[in-house]
């Protein structure tokens, strides 16, 4: 097999050869665009203007394709922190850019959901989050859980936001969120007093910060007070 040829260079008759980069990076769109699951090698290659055998050159298949897409995500998380923060204010920023990744990407917190295939951006940014926990006093046990708990609130988070829905247009998600808050709102008061009085904000999100911000510090100080209790 040749080499892999940046995207940009050309083939003989004037077009880009395609990268495994590029390739990855066209299928995230278009997950974000149409949903994950309408996702195909064909659709992806009519996208990029080739057949797909050109693309089987670097995906033997669906399911190697979205491994691929799953490291692209996982490649634009920022895993550099800064070593003269507090540990807690290391662990919060990895957290707020894995957050950052997802939001960008309405397909993304599905694909690292099912596609949990350790690649190398992953390993990076799990073997980073260790090393700060391991730093704050954890032992391996408790830095394990709080690192995969780290990714689980992240992916719950994005997946939690109140209307969320990916394969809905915003009109849908509108109209969806309209519906649940009739509903809750119409339920007996005397049975469910706190349902209806929280009818607006169960399902609607008209902060979206105050949601990722509340969420993120929640999860921070849960694991601020696990390392004073251990001492």
């Amino acid at each position: 097999m040749s080499k892999e040829l940046r995207s940009d260079e050309p083939d003989g008759g004037g077009r880009p050869r395609l990268s495994k980069h590029t390739v990855t990076e066209s299928a995230l769109k278009l997950a974000d665009a149409d949903g994950l699951d309408a996702l195909t090698i064909r659709k992806l290659a009519q996208h990029l203007g080739v057949t797909p055998m050109a693309l089987y050159w670097h995906f033997r298949s669906k399911e190697e394709l979205l491994e691929g897409v799953a490291e692209q995500v996982w490649g634009e998380i920022d895993v550099n922190v800064d070593p003269q923060a507090p540990w807690w204010a290391q662990l919060q920023g990895l957290l707020e850019s894995l957050v950052k990744v997802l939001r960008a990407h309405s397909a993304a917190a599905q694909l690292l959901l099912e596609h949990e295939k350790r690649n190398e951006a992953a390993l990076r940014a799990t073997e980073i989050t260790l090393e700060i926990l391991r730093n704050a006093g954890f032992d391996p046990r408790h830095a394990s859980t709080i690192a995969r708990n780290a990714l689980w609130t992240g992916i719950t988070l994005v997946m939690s936001e109140p209307g969320y829905n990916p394969e809905l247009s915003a009109d849908e998600r509108a109209e969806m969120q309209r519906r649940g808050r009739i509903e809750l709102a119409m339920l007996p008061t005397a049975k469910y007093p706190r349902l209806v009085e929280c009818a607006v904000p169960m399902t609607a999100c008209d902060d979206p910060e105050f949601h990722y911000r509340f969420g993120i510090q929640l999860f921070i100080d849960g694991v601020r007070a696990a390392a004073r209790a251990a001492g």
